[in-house]
């Protein structure tokens, strides 16, 4: 094996196409003077078109390390570059944008908006990118139909089944063409069979669309179909494969 093969199968630091990046990273909540360290020194590269999954017990910080590598939350110690760009060195609102453009997410419940239809939700990343309704549109009716959702168009989230809520969270993470979805659990809710097929599903986009995929799951079994897996433990991630 080559050292960059060793090294992209550790996790550990390498420089170039990197999609995400984070050097040193650690997070620690404060309560009075209770300190709590979910992790400190962790490093991860994630490159174009690369699916990692992210296992580890429940409270380990899976989740928590998901939310900074978006810019959900900030760190308490070292750096994470989304797209080449140094997140800290971001104002919120930059940062925002960024998050809109580079980066799709789907989480364990869908966080469709219920007053919107499953088109008019799909396309809301596409307007807040400035882009016309016309495109917009377009570019969501694509992937709704993709997704296997194009008799349901105009079917708002609570007309939808678990399954097909799922389905359109995943078009609505896709629709900007993001270089990496950041994926929470994403079938944690749905029954086995629907997860299974959720999650093919996912794996199909990011052949065809050639996104990044990084995905939290207790599911060892689905973990074990991406390219690597990674385990959080005692704040540190060591490769499984």
């Amino acid at each position: 094996m080559s050292d960059r093969e060793e090294t992209k199968a550790s996790g550990g630091p390498m420089p170039g196409d990197a999609v995400i990046r984070c050097e040193g990273l650690a997070k620690t909540y404060a309560e009075g003077a209770l300190r709590t360290h979910v992790f400190e020194g962790l490093d991860l590269l994630v490159h174009p078109g690369e699916t990692v999954a992210i296992v580890g017990v429940s409270g380990s910080g899976k989740s928590t390390l998901l939310h900074l590598l978006g810019g959900l939350d900030m760190p308490t110690a070292g750096e994470v570059y989304v797209a080449g760009q140094k997140m800290s060195a971001l104002s919120d609102a930059d940062r925002g944008r960024l998050r809109n453009r580079a980066l799709g997410f789907v989480y364990q419940f869908h966080h469709l908006l219920p007053e919107f239809t499953a088109l008019e939700n799909v396309m809301l990343p596409v307007l807040l990118n400035g882009a016309p309704v016309a495109e917009a549109s377009d570019r969501a009716r694509a992937l709704l139909l993709s997704v296997g959702l194009g008799h349901r168009l105009e079917h708002k989230p609570g007309e939808l089944s678990g399954g097909e809520r799922q389905r359109a969270a995943v078009a609505r993470a896709l629709v900007n063409r993001p270089a990496c979805v950041l994926g929470d659990e994403p079938t944690g809710n749905l029954d086995e069979k629907t997860a299974a097929t959720v999650f093919d599903l996912m794996l199909g986009l990011n052949r065809d669309h050639g996104t990044s995929l990084v995905l939290v799951t207790h599911d060892h079994g689905l973990a074990r179909k991406l390219d690597r897996v990674l385990e959080l433990h005692d704040g540190r991630l060591r490769p499984l494969r």
